[in-house]
């Protein structure tokens, strides 16, 4: 019988196979624990590249070049001989073979399924939500607002002005708040030289939250000084207030009043990626798959999940930490499985969260109850999320980038957008996500 290229090109491993599915904090964050581990890893991951995702509304508002925190998934197995990368998009899971399913139809066959592919954006339902609202979990989706930002500034500019840019964000999480310190700052200071035909009082930015206050899971003191630091910005808040329905030229709130916009940024509310659902898991609230505390699938042998997709009966925050503990736990599990010991219960340390609301304005509640607020918070989330990314040139690149942004440009008033910008379809249109795409064909 003739071996199939498959065959040839990849002998077979007697090591016990670890499927991952998943780049991100978590996914990562366990092909790197098993390193040392006598196993042999596969990371599969829709995209080719891992997305920084703290930093993508640096993107979407010309702060940052999406190569800045955008880091090639295959260069990770150049640092890790038991690994390799394989793009696609997993389809179905037969526990009962340990066999996971791919898109293109190939099989990979596992002794463990890690589950580290994230979430993407919830719209809850809201009528024209999907369609003409902005999100931003995804590099596409962030260079999207930044393209349709700039192309609506220069419209202006053209105008010589008169034209009002009202841009409405949803959600006062800290996407929501970090977005809206960042376009505030950029249209106070960095628009002022290179748009002189706009008159600074005819850019709006709104935020509207249905909570009465922002950054619910923050101490009520850094609650307090994010709106207070917003509103000295010049950022309306709308709080108490819901969004009933997305429309094309602004939206309406469940009190029935119009808010005119022509740009809606969505940045709140996730849920699992459609084709969870065909994968015979547990799920729960926002189709989130169930794990017991071990954060083994429930009712599943072999199948592990961790990050914002893993749900917990002692709910974890979906944030970079309990992803990167998680994803860590859970390849120290599966060595524990192959060595013949019992599996250990997730411990959480929790090390605080940060979110800056702009040049020297940050919020940081760390461990042990301890807060910071002003430059002192500023600076230590500037340092913090310049380390956690992949790769010393990204590292390199994006501190520039931030010198360019909050310290160069405040004395050259130049627009410290970097990168290329892909034109915006003269109708309007967005282009598809890559599943919207195939779900097209």
């Amino acid at each position: 019988m003739t071996a199939s290229p498959t065959e040839l090109t990849m002998p077979q491993d007697p090591r016990p196979h670890v499927v991952i599915v998943g780049g991100g904090f978590a996914g990562i964050a366990a092909m790197r624990e098993l390193a040392d581990a006598p196993v042999r890893v596969t990371l599969v991951d829709r995209h080719v590249y891992n997305m920084f995702q703290p930093l993508m509304y640096q993107v979407a508002t010309g702060g940052l070049n999406a190569g800045d925190v955008t880091y090639f998934l295959r260069s990770l197995r150049a640092r890790q001989d038991n690994a390799e990368f394989r793009h696609g998009l997993l389809t179905n899971i037969r526990p009962d073979e340990k066999i996971a399913e791919m898109s293109d139809g190939e099989d990979l066959h596992y002794d463990h399924l890690v589950l580290a592919n994230g979430v993407n954006t919830s719209y809850f339902g809201t009528p024209g939500a999907y369609e003409y609202a902005y999100s931003m979990y995804s590099r596409s989706q962030a260079l999207r607002i930044r393209d349709e930002l700039f192309t609506r500034l220069e419209e202006a500019a053209a105008n010589q002005g008169p034209d009002e840019i009202r841009i409405v964000i949803v959600g006062g999480g800290a996407t929501g708040v970090e977005m809206a310190g960042a376009l505030a700052e950029l249209r106070d200071q960095a628009l002022e030289g290179a748009y002189p035909e706009i008159v600074r009082g005819n850019i709006t930015i709104t935020l509207v939250h249905r909570s009465g206050e922002l950054l619910k899971p923050f101490a009520p003191r850094l609650r307090r000084y994010a709106a207070k630091v917003l509103r000295k910005r010049g950022v309306i808040l709308r709080l108490n207030t819901g969004v009933s329905e997305v429309r094309r030229d602004g939206v309406m709130t469940a009190d029935g009043e119009f808010i005119p916009a022509s740009q809606v940024i969505w940045a709140t509310g996730v849920a699992a990626h459609k084709e969870v659902s065909n994968w015979g898991m547990p799920q729960t609230h926002g189709g989130r798959i169930q794990v017991n505390d071990d954060l083994s699938v429930k009712g599943v042998e072999g199948i592990w999940a961790a990050g914002d997709i893993a749900a917990q009966d002692d709910a974890l925050a979906q944030l970079a930490q309990p992803a990167l503990q998680g994803g860590k736990h859970i390849a120290r599990q599966i060595v524990r499985t192959l060595e013949g010991k019992p599996t250990e219960h997730l411990k959480y340390h929790d090390k605080g969260t940060m979110a800056t609301i702009g040049t020297n304005a940050a919020v940081a509640q760390l461990r042990g109850g301890i807060t910071m607020v002003g430059p002192v918070a500023w600076a230590a989330w500037v340092a913090v999320h310049i380390a956690s990314l992949l790769g010393n040139g990204n590292r390199l690149s994006t501190l520039s980038h931030f010198f360019v942004r909050y310290l160069w440009f405040m004395r050259k008033r130049s627009i410290p957008i970097v990168g290329d910008v892909r034109p915006v379809r003269p109708n309007g249109d967005r282009e598809p996500e890559p599943w919207q795409m195939q779900k097209a064909e």
